[in-house]
Formats: structure tokens, C-alpha cells, sequence
């Protein structure tokens, strides 16, 4: 039962963190991949591709992604992981989600990126069908970041051709760079967002996560970009803040994602609601929402016990988010309505 009766949003929820563990269990049985552990059952397989008391750094959390990486290299399990997404999400009572993925990480096997994107579509599209107007969801494809921009240059280049190309197409929403902080600078990507800007795809950036807030000012200044994915660390660049505010910039921060990355030492540590009251447009979202054991309505219960939240705040975040979405405006004025009279 849904604890919070306003409309909800998710900006920022990564496909292959958002697989079910008997999903995982089912697809990897039928394409005889090895079970971390060796495990025998679903029961077995969920301490390994769920967060738990051993991920003790980033690197045993980001070791929950291996096996769903191995298992979405082809496009009956990619479709089936975004049809069933988008179904649970709208069970959530979410009106409105962008699902993220990565397709270069998707080509072990021969699938091209461009085909990982098409079956993405199709299963975001089935549970689209079987939800009817429920949910609006959009699709965002991430470039990658594996330390130095030179290691995947031309996979990025791909990436960044095929958001344009894409977005022509009404597939895809925008283009985003996700990956690894702190091995260089934002502005070694730079092109990527060149070639979305100038074929007019909206875009967003992962920065300021786990890095200081300089590379937001890279995103927002250079790139561009009205969305930050994370940026909790803006906190820390007063100036930043009132720049971003009156740019209109809305970060999309993930709480749970980051006391459990070790980016916040704690909830009631978190700036998110220094920041919502300082003005800055921040929204709510689980990041990996299974790996991460959450849903936006638990993200919602931490805010409200730890940092005073009222449910009025919560439900104007979400308005922020549908302001902050790449839909159409007339799609974003009949989404605002439905969360107007929460306001």
C-alpha cells in the first residue's frame, strides 16, 4: 500500500540496477551463466546482487552490477528488464520516471548499441501499453566514464551519434555521462556534449558525487546542463548554489545511493534539505533501486525521520522533478496538475 497519496517521480534510476533478484535468478538459468556464490536459489542469489553488511567500499557495491551486465547482452533480457521496470514503477504510484542505461555496456556478445537501444524502447514500451496513462517514461542514454576519456572514446563518440539520432526519433529523452569520478576532469568529455548540443538533445551529467563541486560548475557552465544527477557536494560552493538556482538547475540526488557509496556519512548528515531550503531545485530518486534495497517511498520515510521533511516538501520536489523533465510542456502541464493540489 502507498504510504504517500501524492503523484511521485523518479529522474534518476539506472536499468541494471533495478532487476529483480528472481529475474536475475530466472534470465541467468537460462543462459548457463555462473551464480556469484554458486548459488542455487533466488534466496542464495540476493546477498550478492543486493546491497548488504559486506559492501564496505564503491568497489563491493559496484560488484552487484557484474551479474546483471552479464545477463543484458541480448534483447529478449533487455526488453523484459525494462517492461517489468516500468510496470513496477507505475504499481509505485509514479507518474513520471527516466530509465538510464549505458548500451556500449550491452555489446559483449554482438548486439550493437544502437540494438540495445531499440529493445530498451520496446520493453519500456510493452509496459507502457499494459499501464495506459498511468506513468510517462523516459529514456536516457548514458556515456561512460572508466577513468582516463581516451579508454572508450570512440564507444562515447557512438553513444553521443545515437542520443541525437535517437531523440530525432522520439526514443530517446537525453544523453548523460555516468561512470567513474575523480580519474580526470568533466572537460575531457567535452565533446560528447558538443555532439548533443548541437543536434539538440537534452542532456544531464552525473558530477559532483563523489568529487568536489567544480566539475557541476563544468557541467552547468560549459556543458550546459539544467540537471546534475547527484551534486550533493554543491553544498559545499555557496556561489555555486545561487548560480545554479538562478539558472534553473535541478540535481537529482539519490540519499540512500549515497550513504551507502559513502559520498554522505549519514541521512541526517545529507545537504538535500539544506539545499530545498536554500532554494535549489532538488528532487528524490533511488539511483539503483533493487541493488540499493529501496523504493522512492522509503527514500521519501529517511527524509521525513532524519531530516524533518514534511510531506508537503516531498510532494514539491516531485513538482520540480515533472518542471525538470524532458517531456513535452503539454505533457508537463497535465503531470503539475496532478500533483498541484498537494502543493
Amino acid at each position: 500500500m502507498e504510504r504517500y497519496p501524492f503523484p511521485k517521480t523518479e529522474l534518476h534510476c539506472h536499468l541494471d540496477g533495478a532487476i529483480l533478484p528472481q529475474t536475475l535468478f530466472e534470465l541467468a538459468t537460462e543462459r548457463g551463466l555462473e551464480m556469484p556464490g554458486n548459488a542455487k536459489t533466488v534466496e542464495e542469489l540476493t546477498p550478492y546482487v543486493v546491497y548488504g553488511p559486506d559492501c564496505i567500499s564503491v568497489n563491493t557495491y559496484l560488484e552487484r552490477f557484474e551479474l546483471p551486465t552479464q545477463i543484458l547482452q541480448d534483447r529478449e533480457a533487455l526488453e523484459r528488464c525494462a517492461y517489468e521496470l516500468v510496470v513496477r514503477l507505475a504499481e509505485q504510484g509514479l507518474i513520471y520516471a527516466d530509465i538510464r542505461f549505458a548500451p556500449q555496456l550491452h555489446t559483449r556478445k554482438g548486439m550493437t548499441q544502437a540494438e540495445a537501444i531499440e529493445a530498451v524502447r520496446a520493453g519500456i514500451d510493452r509496459g507502457l501499453k499494459q499501464t495506459g496513462d498511468r506513468i510517462v517514461i523516459g529514456l536516457i542514454v548514458c556515456c561512460m566514464s572508466f577513468g582516463t576519456a581516451d579508454m572508450n572514446h570512440d564507444a562515447n563518440v557512438e553513444t553521443a551519434n545515437l542520443a541525437v539520432k535517437y531523440h530525432d526519433l522520439g526514443v530517446v529523452q537525453a544523453m548523460d555521462l555516468a561512470g567513474a569520478e575523480g580519474f580526470c576532469h568533466l572537460t575531457d568529455f567535452a565533446d560528447l556534449f558538443e555532439i548533443a548540443n548541437r543536434g539538440k538533445c537534452p542532456i544531464t551529467c552525473h558530477a559532483g558525487d563523489s568529487q568536489e563541486p567544480i566539475e557541476i560548475r563544468t557541467a552547468i557552465e560549459v556543458f550546459g546542463s539544467r540537471r546534475i544527477g547527484h551534486g550533493h557536494h554543491i553544498i559545499d560552493d555557496p556561489e555555486l548554489i545561487q548560480e545554479a538556482i538562478e539558472k534553473g538547475v535541478t540535481l537529482e540526488i539519490c540519499p540512500t545511493s549515497n550513504v551507502q557509496c559513502l559520498t554522505q556519512p549519514s541521512y541526517e548528515a545529507h545537504p538535500i534539505k539544506r539545499l530545498f531550503d536554500m532554494g535549489l531545485h532538488v528532487t528524490v530518486s533511488t539511483d539503483n533501486p533493487v541493488i540499493a534495497g529501496v523504493t522512492v517511498e522509503d527514500e521519501y520515510d529517511h527524509l521525513k525521520e532524519s531530516l524533518g521533511f514534511t510531506d508537503k516538501e516531498l510532494a514539491k520536489m516531485n513538482y520540480y522533478a515533472v518542471e525538470a523533465a524532458f517531456c513535452s510542456e503539454e505533457e508537463k502541464e497535465r503531470l503539475k496538475k496532478k500533483i498541484e493540489p498537494y502543493l
